[in-house]
């Protein structure tokens, strides 16, 4: 090795020749050994860009950091939040969910959005599909005071429009069916038009769907008795958890519909839950109403919706498709199967039951059901070709020959009918 070094060292000196060979001998003994470790193939790797995975696990990242706990208020005695891993244990039952792993992201997504606005309750929706994302769902509810319960008269005149685009927007969703994209901020360009973008589309739907799949087995519900009545009406518009329910049987839960109850609001033709005269409002807001448009406002009937915890027994058909359809997790093992029910008006809709729980999700593309897509009818089958025989077959083309034999019998025939003719003169002559 030494030797082939000493080599390469006395030729790089023939071949360069320097002057002061003896003073750079070192540095050229340092080259020959430097060129012959040269680093042809490098094993650093270049830096690449963060994956989609790892941009999703970064974001993802703050769902798992611990935060400081809070100290519970004495008033919240139910938890805020569900058990989602149970939920999604009784939804496997059913053949849907969103997957373990997915439901955990979502609960805690949920617990996050909780302790970040401090919302006493807070449940899983659903998740509405998309072409380019999926929207996630959360149903909340907020502390009582803490919305502002004073407003300026302009923003009442603002709050008032925002109701009026609120009804608008889902009279106008009854008559579209759109995809979602899964961008807030996506135009929803169809015929009619509709008043908005996407996030007013998604309000819309979620809203129909709520007021149309929300269920619970009867008897989990009571409506409230208003206290100070000597004769303890009940209210109709209002209804609390009942603690006396002791829950249904499975197997009774899925024989009859009359079993199952709507919990949430009818929504009406006027986009709302509660129909309001707008005719009057209209009236009230012009100054120079007039007595015969008041009479026709007080004319006007109100739109009334089924009352609240009706069975769903007394759902219409809709295109001779039943509203709903009853089921159990499994018949091998009643007594720990799980009820449920599924909505064939608004596909993904579930609700299931089980002892004295219960539990309603949404799972879909947030379209309603509107019956069979058209297809177009099956061509007759072709007609039978008619019999043919000598009567209706038509003869060929005569030759020349045969047509010259006709004209010469035509002519005879002639001629022996002339010379009959002339004889028969001859005798009557005679």
């Amino acid at each position: 090795m030494k030797y082939d070094h000493l080599t390469e060292v006395l030729v790089k000196i023939l071949d360069e020749r320097p002057l002061d060979a003896v003073d750079v001998l070192e540095d050229i003994s340092r080259d020959v050994k430097r060129s012959r470790y040269v680093d042809k193939q490098s094993t650093l790797r270049d830096l690449r860009g963060q994956s989609p995975a790892e941009t999703l696990a970064e974001q993802q990242r703050a769902l798992f950091d611990r935060q400081e706990e809070h100290e519970q208020e004495d008033e919240l005695v139910e938890p805020a939040l569900p058990n989602l891993s149970e939920v999604g244990f009784y939804l496997e039952q059913l053949g849907v969910g969103l997957g373990r792993e997915e439901l955990q992201r979502v609960f805690l997504s949920l617990k996050q959005l909780v302790e970040t606005h401090a919302l006493p309750r807070c449940r899983f929706w659903g998740k509405i599909l998309g072409t380019e994302n999926s929207y996630i769902v959360a149903e909340a509810e907020y502390r009582e005071g803490e919305e502002d319960e004073e407003h300026s008269a302009e923003e009442g005149f603002e709050e008032r429009d925002n109701e009026e685009k609120e009804d608008t927007e889902i009279t106008a969703a009854r008559l579209i069916k759109k995809f979602f994209t899964g961008r807030l901020d996506a135009p929803i360009e169809s015929f009619p038009p509709f008043p908005g973008n996407e996030a007013n589309y998604l309000r819309a739907q979620i809203a129909r769907i709520s007021g149309g799949t929300q269920v619970s087995p009867k008897g989990f519900y009571h409506f409230k008795e208003e206290e100070g009545n000597e004769e303890d009406e009940v209210t109709q518009d209002t209804y609390e958890a009942d603690p006396e329910f002791e829950g249904l049987p499975a197997v009774k839960l899925s024989e009859s519909l009359s079993a199952w109850v709507h919990h949430t609001q009818h929504i009406l033709e006027q986009g709302r839950c509660t129909w309001v005269n707008l005719t009057s409002k209209a009236e009230e807001q012009n100054e120079e109403g007039e007595e015969e448009r008041e009479e026709e406002s007080e004319e006007a009937e109100p739109e009334l919706g089924p009352p609240l915890l009706t069975p769903l027994s007394q759902d219409i058909e809709l295109f001779n498709t039943p509203p709903w359809t009853l089921k159990m997790s499994s018949s091998l093992t009643p007594e720990h199967a799980v009820a449920f029910v599924r909505s064939n008006l608004w596909p993904g809709a579930y609700a299931y039951a089980t002892g004295k729980k219960f539990e309603n999700v949404y799972i879909g593309w947030g379209l309603k059901y509107t019956g069979e897509g058209y297809s177009p009818p099956v061509p007759p089958p072709p007609q039978r070709e008619y019999p043919s025989g000598p009567e209706i077959t038509e003869d060929g083309d005569p030759s020349v020959e045969e047509e010259q034999d006709l004209k010469d019998a035509l002519e005879e025939q002639e001629a022996a009918k002339e010379e009959d003719e002339e004889e028969e003169d001859e005798d009557e002559d005679d």
